[in-house]
């Protein structure tokens, strides 16, 4: 008896992956350089979807970092500030905020300030 080779099932398989690898430059469209390459796109993609909300959390600190020293405060006792006078905002709303609302930002600021029980500079 003659071996199969999966012949209908292996081709739908093969234009599913050469599908997904359009785009590709080179010698993608050949089926094992496109799978390979694909795999680890894939591979890049579910990594970076991870580094992305880090990412994203490091610069809205950096934001709030640098606009909570203007007002004489550095971010760590901002943080703190804010945890003991009972405000709930995220990083990503305090980041908003400081870029867009200085009035509202400030009255933050002076709340965390009184909560740690600092004068004003």
């Amino acid at each position: 008896m003659p071996r199969a080779k999966g012949g209908p099932k292996t081709r739908r398989r093969h234009k599913r992956q050469l599908k997904l690898a359009s785009g590709f430059v080179g010698g993608r469209k050949l089926y094992r350089q496109a799978r390979s390459t694909l795999e680890k796109g894939l591979t890049y993609a579910y990594r970076d979807r991870k580094q992305k909300k880090r990412n994203f959390r490091a610069l809205w600190i950096a934001r709030i970092n640098a606009l909570v020293r203007e007002h004489g405060l550095n971010y760590s006792r901002f943080i703190d500030g804010l945890h003991k006078a009972g405000i709930e905002l995220d990083r990503k709303q305090l980041a908003v905020l400081a870029l867009q609302r200085d009035q509202l930002f400030s009255d933050l600021v002076r709340a965390a300030r009184d909560a740690l029980g600092l004068q004003a500079a």
